[in-house]
Protein backbone atom coordinates (compact mmCIF):
# COMPACT_ATOMS: atom_id res chain seq x y z
CA UNK A 1 0.00 0.00 0.00
CA UNK A 2 1.24 3.45 -0.89
CA UNK A 3 1.18 6.47 1.35
CA UNK A 4 -1.92 8.64 1.17
CA UNK A 5 -1.37 12.36 0.67
CA UNK A 6 -4.12 14.83 1.43
CA UNK A 7 -4.44 17.98 -0.63
CA UNK A 8 -6.88 20.85 -0.50
CA UNK A 9 -8.32 22.03 -3.79
CA UNK A 10 -9.89 25.14 -2.28
CA UNK A 11 -11.14 26.47 -5.64
CA UNK A 12 -13.11 23.24 -6.23
CA UNK A 13 -14.11 22.82 -2.58
CA UNK A 14 -12.50 19.39 -2.35
CA UNK A 15 -10.21 17.92 0.26
CA UNK A 16 -8.70 14.96 -1.59
CA UNK A 17 -6.87 11.79 -0.54
CA UNK A 18 -4.31 10.97 -3.23
CA UNK A 19 -2.49 7.67 -3.68
CA UNK A 20 -0.02 7.08 -6.52
CA UNK A 21 -1.27 10.22 -8.25
CA UNK A 22 -4.95 9.18 -8.20
CA UNK A 23 -7.69 10.66 -6.03
CA UNK A 24 -9.06 7.78 -3.93
CA UNK A 25 -11.25 9.74 -1.52
CA UNK A 26 -12.65 13.22 -1.06
CA UNK A 27 -14.66 15.51 1.14
CA UNK A 28 -16.68 18.10 -0.76
CA UNK A 29 -17.03 21.32 1.23
CA UNK A 30 -17.78 25.00 0.89
CA UNK A 31 -16.89 28.10 2.86
CA UNK A 32 -19.88 29.75 4.49
CA UNK A 33 -19.62 33.54 4.70
CA UNK A 34 -22.80 34.58 6.55
CA UNK A 35 -23.68 34.86 9.42
CA UNK A 36 -20.01 34.04 9.97
CA UNK A 37 -17.22 32.21 8.19
CA UNK A 38 -17.19 28.42 8.54
CA UNK A 39 -16.02 25.32 6.70
CA UNK A 40 -19.03 23.19 5.70
CA UNK A 41 -18.29 19.58 4.68
CA UNK A 42 -21.17 18.25 2.58
CA UNK A 43 -20.16 14.82 1.22
CA UNK A 44 -17.45 12.26 1.94
CA UNK A 45 -16.66 9.59 -0.66
CA UNK A 46 -13.99 6.89 -0.71
CA UNK A 47 -13.61 4.99 -3.95
CA UNK A 48 -14.51 1.27 -3.89
CA UNK A 49 -11.41 -0.81 -3.37
CA UNK A 50 -9.99 1.78 -0.97
CA UNK A 51 -12.68 1.55 1.69
CA UNK A 52 -11.87 0.22 5.14
CA UNK A 53 -8.39 1.76 5.20
CA UNK A 54 -9.19 4.81 7.34
CA UNK A 55 -9.12 7.22 4.41
CA UNK A 56 -12.41 8.93 5.31
CA UNK A 57 -11.29 9.35 8.91
CA UNK A 58 -7.96 10.81 7.78
CA UNK A 59 -9.82 13.26 5.55
CA UNK A 60 -12.13 14.31 8.40
CA UNK A 61 -9.20 14.75 10.79
CA UNK A 62 -7.34 16.86 8.25
CA UNK A 63 -10.43 18.96 7.53
CA UNK A 64 -10.74 19.84 11.23
CA UNK A 65 -6.98 20.40 11.57
CA UNK A 66 -6.91 22.80 8.60
CA UNK A 67 -9.98 24.64 9.90
CA UNK A 68 -8.32 25.00 13.32
CA UNK A 69 -5.12 26.38 11.73
CA UNK A 70 -7.24 28.93 9.86
CA UNK A 71 -9.28 29.63 13.00
CA UNK A 72 -12.49 28.69 11.21
CA UNK A 73 -15.31 26.73 12.82
CA UNK A 74 -16.66 23.63 11.08
CA UNK A 75 -20.41 23.25 10.47
CA UNK A 76 -20.69 19.66 9.22
CA UNK A 77 -23.63 18.60 7.08
CA UNK A 78 -21.99 15.41 5.81
CA UNK A 79 -23.36 12.47 7.86
CA UNK A 80 -19.94 10.79 7.97
CA UNK A 81 -18.20 13.92 9.27
CA UNK A 82 -20.97 14.46 11.85
CA UNK A 83 -20.41 10.89 13.17
CA UNK A 84 -16.61 11.28 13.07
CA UNK A 85 -16.82 14.57 15.00
CA UNK A 86 -19.01 12.96 17.67
CA UNK A 87 -16.36 10.24 18.15
CA UNK A 88 -13.47 12.78 18.26
CA UNK A 89 -14.65 15.76 20.35
CA UNK A 90 -11.04 16.62 21.23
CA UNK A 91 -10.36 17.32 17.54
CA UNK A 92 -13.81 18.45 16.48
CA UNK A 93 -15.42 21.21 18.55
CA UNK A 94 -19.21 21.23 18.57
CA UNK A 95 -20.74 23.16 15.72
CA UNK A 96 -22.54 26.44 16.31
CA UNK A 97 -26.28 25.82 15.73
CA UNK A 98 -26.66 29.18 13.96
CA UNK A 99 -23.87 28.30 11.50
CA UNK A 100 -25.36 24.83 10.95
CA UNK A 101 -28.76 26.32 10.12
CA UNK A 102 -27.17 28.89 7.77
CA UNK A 103 -25.23 26.08 6.06
CA UNK A 104 -28.43 24.04 5.58
CA UNK A 105 -30.17 27.09 4.12
CA UNK A 106 -27.25 27.67 1.73
CA UNK A 107 -27.50 24.08 0.47
CA UNK A 108 -31.26 24.41 0.03
CA UNK A 109 -30.73 27.63 -1.93
CA UNK A 110 -28.17 25.93 -4.25
CA UNK A 111 -29.84 22.57 -5.04
CA UNK A 112 -27.72 21.62 -8.06
CA UNK A 113 -24.37 22.34 -6.47
CA UNK A 114 -24.18 19.52 -3.90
Amino acid sequence: MSEIDIRDDRAAGMLEAVEDGAVVGRIQYFLLEEPGRAVVPVHTVVDPGHEGRGIAGSLAAELYARAAREQLPVAPLCPYVVKWAARHPEQAPAADPELLEAAKEYVRAHPGRF
